[in-house]
């Protein structure tokens, strides 16, 4: 066996004799052994492993980083997916009467339609909605609002649809005669000039849509002043606030048999029930979970109708003005009424449509009202 051991004077270490210990200083003390090579020993804590107390190595520190990166990036992506695959499946309809029309005026105006559209229902639904089979044609208008935004507070106004208006080419009649014998393109002619107020883009709400997006954000809330059965509509409610969902919803926006007032108190009812959505839309939740926000988009772009012109921008302008106009930052008012016969008021009205086309709705004041009747 060869001899390991290491070159130098080492020999005291291993019991040689008193000669190959290193030699005294001059001072008579000796000099201190030779340090031994280190040994090869692995590092605290074991291979590859840090020591207790040692904070995490870079490496570990980048590959959370880089996972937590992927995950925000596949979030945004569907956050974004979702909306551009939802806008595929909205209808366009050519919405512009051409002709003479109002000029051009400051802000946007807005035409919101709720139709009884039956699209995105199948049979058993529209039996289990009472809503009745698609009776052919283009059916009828029970919704009909102006939504303005600009550089006052936004305005929502609804037309109850048994006012008598004059409707070009077929004379005074209901407005909602308007969609039924020209579709879209009449009824824009029929409010602009009865109103002076330009529309630049068209909404339409089918039925479905509505009952869809209420059940997707979980329901609404509704404040009946009574208890309520209606056989027509289908709505069965008791007095006070409750979470109603899509079924209620859409029949507590039909009813109108249940009222002294009929229409006029119809449309407040639409309003209530659209600000609530609005309301549960913009909530946080609506976007941080996924399948509620898959939902949501599904079930308003499967029976969402828009003007050809109207783009993605203005939609979600339009989502917003919905929004603050029922949320206590803008104004929700029923056409100014002379009577509960829903007869426009020959100078309320005239006054309103002129401040909105003005985009002057900061001096709408007293003109709005939820029922459109003046203020006592």
């Amino acid at each position: 066996m060869s001899d390991q051991r290491p070159q130098g004077n080492y020999g005291w270490l291993y019991g040689e004799d008193d000669s190959t210990r290193p030699a005294p200083r001059a001072d008579g003390s000796e000099l201190p052994p030779p340090q031994l090579p280190p040994p090869n020993l692995p590092p605290p804590g074991g291979r590859g492993r840090p020591a207790a107390g040692e904070p995490p190595r870079p490496k570990k520190r980048r590959t959370k980083r880089r996972v937590a990166g992927i995950l925000v990036l596949a979030w945004i992506v569907f956050l974004v997916a979702v909306p551009i695959w939802a806008w595929g499946k909205i209808a366009k309809v050519d919405a512009d009467p051409g002709g003479d029309r109002p000029a051009d005026q400051p802000g946007t105006t807005y035409l919101l339609v709720g139709s009884d559209s039956r699209r995105g229902l199948t049979k058993a639904e529209q039996k289990e909605l009472s809503t009745g089979g698609d009776g052919g044609g283009r059916g009828r208008t029970d919704t009909i609002m102006m939504l303005h935004t600009g550089a006052g507070p936004d305005v929502l106004m609804s037309i109850p649809r048994d006012s008598i208006v004059d409707i070009p080419g077929y004379g005074r009649t209901k407005v909602n005669a308007a969609y039924a014998y020209g579709g879209p393109k009449l009824l824009v002619k029929t409010i602009e000039d009865n109103t002076g107020i330009r529309v630049d883009d068209y909404v339409e709400v089918g039925f479905g849509g509505l009952v869809k997006v209420v059940d997707s954000l979980g329901g609404v809330e509704i404040c009946p002043t009574e208890n309520i059965k209606d056989k027509d509509s289908g709505l069965d409610v008791k007095k006070g606030c409750q979470t109603a969902d899509g079924r209620t919803a859409l029949a507590y926006s039909r009813n109108r048999h249940s009222y002294a007032t009929q229409d006029i108190q119809r449309v407040q009812s639409q309003r209530e029930v659209l600000g609530s959505i609005a309301g549960e839309a913009k909530s946080p939740w609506t976007v941080l979970n996924p399948l509620r926000y898959l939902s949501v988009a599904s079930g308003a772009s499967g029976s969402l109708t828009i003007g050809e012109d109207v783009g993605p921008i203005s939609l979600g302008k339009f989502a917003l003005a919905l929004s603050s106009s029922m949320g206590g930052k803008g104004l929700n008012c029923t056409v100014p009424l002379r009577d509960f016969a829903v007869t426009w008021d020959p100078e309320r009205a005239p006054r309103m449509f002129k401040l909105i086309a003005q985009d002057k709705s900061s001096e709408i004041g007293s003109l709005c009202t939820k029922d459109g009747l003046p203020k006592s």
